[in-house]
C-alpha cells in the first residue's frame, strides 16, 4: 500500500472517529436534558432569588413540608378546568401546600369550550377568596384538537374578557395570565399588560423585557423530593421582584 493511499485511510478513519464522537456528546446532551439533569436556563433563572414550583395531580401525592424545605416561597396548584372539571388532588394540594411557609396560589386551565362567565363561576365555587394567597391564575395554550386548529383570536377574547372581569370582581386582585410567548403575540398582544404575566419559556430566557412579566417558568424537567406521582418532573418557576414584593400582591 502506498504512503498517499494509508494517509487517506488514515485520514477517514481520524473523521469517522471525530463523527462518531459528535454524535455520541450530542446524544448524551440530548439525554440530559430530557432527563432534567442538564437545564439551559438554569444558569439565567439563578439570579432570581425568589423561586417557586406549579403542581397537578400528575405529581400524585405530595409532602408539601418536605417539597417546601428546597429553597421555595411560592407554589401555584391546578384548580379547575373549563367549566366542571376540579383537579383530583386540589384541596390536598391547596391546604397542604397552605400548612407550609409557600405562598399559594390556584390555575384554572381556560377550555375554549365554554363560556368564560362559567368558568369564572366555576372557579369562585372551587377556590377560596382567603386572605394571603395569591391571586387566581389563568393558563391560556391550546390543547387537543385546538393545536392543529386554533381558535380565532376573536373568539378566544370573547371568553377570556368575561372570564377574567368575572374573577377580579370576586378576587378583588387582577387574575395572573400564564401563557407561552407564541400564544402571548397571537392573541393577547399588548391588550392585557394591566394583568400580571406569567410566561413559560423552557428553552431559552424570555423574548420579552423583565418588566413585561412576573413570573417565568423556566424549566419543565427539574426533580425535587417529596411527590410520588406518574409525572416524575416537575415545573420550576421565578419571580420577578422580591419577597416582599411577592407579599404585596396576594389577596387581602
Amino acid at each position: 500500500m502506498s504512503d498517499e493511499r494509508a494517509g487517506r485511510r488514515r485520514l477517514w478513519w481520524g473523521l469517522g472517529i471525530g463523527a462518531g464522537a459528535f454524535v455520541l456528546v450530542l446524544a448524551l446532551l440530548a439525554a440530559l436534558v430530557l432527563t432534567g439533569v442538564l437545564w439551559p436556563n438554569r444558569l439565567s433563572a439563578s439570579r432570581f432569588d425568589v423561586r417557586g414550583v406549579d403542581v397537578s395531580a400528575y405529581q400524585g401525592e405530595i409532602d408539601w413540608p418536605t417539597l417546601a424545605s428546597q429553597d421555595l416561597d411560592f407554589a401555584f396548584v391546578k384548580a379547575t378546568e373549563g367549566s366542571s372539571h376540579v383537579d383530583e388532588r386540589f384541596e390536598a394540594n391547596w391546604s397542604g401546600a397552605r400548612d407550609t411557609h409557600l405562598l399559594v396560589g390556584a390555575y384554572h386551565f381556560l377550555s375554549f369550550e365554554s363560556p368564560g362567565e362559567r368558568q369564572a363561576a366555576h372557579v369562585a365555587d372551587t377556590v377560596p377568596a382567603a386572605a394571603g394567597t395569591l391571586p387566581p391564575v389563568v393558563d391560556l395554550e391550546l390543547y387537543g384538537g385546538f393545536l392543529d386548529a386554533p381558535p380565532d383570536r376573536d373568539d378566544v377574547r370573547a371568553i377570556l374578557d368575561p372570564l377574567l372581569a368575572d374573577l377580579e370582581e370576586h378576587y378583588g386582585a387582577p387574575p395572573i395570565i400564564y401563557t407561552t410567548q407564541q400564544m402571548r403575540d397571537d392573541y393577547l398582544g399588548g391588550d392585557y399588560d394591566a394583568y400580571p404575566l406569567w410566561i413559560r419559556s423552557v428553552a431559552s430566557s424570555p423574548d420579552l423585557p423583565r418588566r413585561a412579566w412576573d413570573f417565568w417558568q423556566y424549566s419543565d424537567r427539574d426533580h425535587l423530593d417529596g411527590y410520588d406521582g406518574e409525572e416524575e418532573h416537575i415545573d420550576m418557576n421565578v419571580f420577578d421582584g422580591t419577597l416582599d414584593d411577592l407579599r404585596a400582591v396576594t389577596l387581602r
